[in-house]
């Protein structure tokens, strides 16, 4: 598995570095940035507890469950291939504030907050390299010999804690190291077989299609608002085609450009530094190489530069759209911080070896509220955020279309899915109550927006 999908980086890496060079030929910068790209990590965790498991426990076969992985992996990447073409039409369509809020609002709840619950349980190598990270990068003060920011951030991070332990003052943790054996991925198609036991997952791997596509979007606008203006059907063909090379190739996990571009930019990288990306990932996973580098780099070492890479685009989400949409980004942050909760309450259900099922009354009330408002959480920040724009410039028609999307989105699952999966339903097989609701509520802000639009018609004339 690990080969195959490292497979799909390395190439959309050699992509990305070739579509950061060919952007530095036509504008004639130097200072071009390739956009980031990688696996998806929301995918990651789909897959793992939606699809590969539960084929494994129904089944004791461990080759069907990847087989089935593989098939779902190129479902999603001939899905995207379809979306790609639209990713142009929806950057001119959507405000920059619902795009920049969106993936904003994932930066600082997802990509800050998370690395540093893992900075403050070692503090002492966490805020170390993260004070350094912030000194380099935000406060331009020199590192020695020269050295950039987020390395020396990194190197001082790492020396610390291994001089620690070195000195039995602190905990360590043991380095093995297996053996190099080279695995090179190669395309099968194994997966063929496994079609029939594939389709009734798909409802659930198929949403993270869109959700990487409106990523895809989002990175994409934020790439232009640090000043490179990449295509968008470009960079979202690129992770569509990755993607079905990892599956077709053992891989289980669909790729996609990163958030962070901006922050990448900031610390100096250029078309080179996603050459070098892919190299380590593809070549260090066919050697079997990249566990040496997880087990002598500290997560609180590393984490820092996720904390900065979510700081620095939630300040562009703000600083990158005019004032008056203040409001509007700053709603697309609460249904990200739905999600956020939802991850961590998951981990702390599964400590005390319990499940949301266990939960009555008033709290599992609330627990279904926050299931529905974090599940399709990227897509539902980007409609909120839209709607909001659109009242904001007194377009009340087109906020009632937004709401009347989110509707009829409801309806089927793509936002607000009542299930623990976020798996997608029909309209007439709801698993919950709440869907009709929810969507009969969208339904009714959309009729309260066209009567003020009609109001407002009136008075003016």
């Amino acid at each position: 598995m690990v080969p195959g999908t490292a497979l799909g980086v390395l190439a959309g890496d050699l992509a990305y570095t070739w579509l950061a060079l060919k952007l530095m030929r036509r504008t004639g910068r130097e200072d071009v940035t390739a956009m980031p790209f990688g696996i998806d990590t929301p995918t990651l965790v789909a897959m793992v507890f939606g699809v590969l498991g539960p084929v494994m426990l129904a089944t004791g076969d461990p080759v069907l469950a990847w087989k089935v992985g593989m098939a779902a992996t190129i479902a999603i990447g001939l899905v995207k291939l379809g979306l790609a073409f639209g990713g142009d039409w929806a950057r001119r369509v959507v405000p920059r504030a619902a795009l920049l809020g969106s993936i904003a609002a994932v930066s600082i709840l997802l990509i800050a907050f998370l690395p540093m619950l893992k900075i403050l349980r070692d503090p002492l190598v966490g805020l170390v390299a993260l004070l350094l990270l912030l000194l380099a990068l935000f406060g331009r003060v020199r590192m020695p010999f020269g050295l950039p920011g987020a390395f020396a951030s990194v190197l001082a991070g790492t020396l610390i804690f291994w001089g620690r332990a070195w000195l039995d003052l602190g905990p360590g943790s043991a380095i093995a190291v297996g053996p190099l054996r080279l695995a090179l991925p190669w395309p099968t198609l194994g997966w063929l077989d496994a079609l029939p036991d594939t389709l009734p997952y798909l409802s659930i791997a198929l949403p993270f299609a869109l959700v990487t596509i409106i990523g895809g979007i989002d990175n994409t606008e934020s790439a232009a608002a640090a000043g490179d203006e990449y295509r968008a059907r470009d960079i979202l063909l690129t992770e569509a085609a990755a993607t079905v090379l990892a599956g077709c190739c053992g891989g289980v996990i669909q790729n996609t450009p990163y958030i962070g571009h901006p922050a990448y930019k900031a610390m100096g990288a250029r078309a080179g530094y996603t050459l070098a990306t892919g190299l380590v990932i593809g070549v260090g996973a066919a050697a079997g190489a990249l566990s040496l580098l997880v087990a002598v780099l500290p997560e609180a070492a590393i984490a820092p530069i996720l904390v900065f890479i979510g700081l620095e685009i939630t300040a562009q989400g703000f600083l990158a759209t005019p004032p008056r949409y203040g409001a509007a980004v700053a709603l697309t942050f609460v249904p990200v911080a739905a999600a956020v909760v939802l991850i961590e309450s998951g981990s702390l259900f599964s400590a005390l070896g319990t499940s949301p099922a266990a939960l009555q009354g008033d709290a599992a009330l609330g627990y279904q509220a926050l299931l529905v408002l974090g599940n399709g959480f990227i897509l539902t920040a980007v409609l909120w955020g839209w709607a909001l724009a659109a009242i904001i410039d007194h377009r009340l028609v087109l906020a009632g279309l937004v709401f009347v999307v989110a509707s009829l989105a409801t309806l089927f699952g793509v936002i607000h899915s009542p299930l623990p999966s976020g798996a997608l339903f029909w309209p007439w097989a709801a698993p919950s109550p709440m869907s009709g609701r929810l969507a009969g509520a969208y339904g009714g802000l959309a009729a309260l927006c066209w009567l003020a639009a009609m109001r407002a018609r009136r008075i003016s004339a």
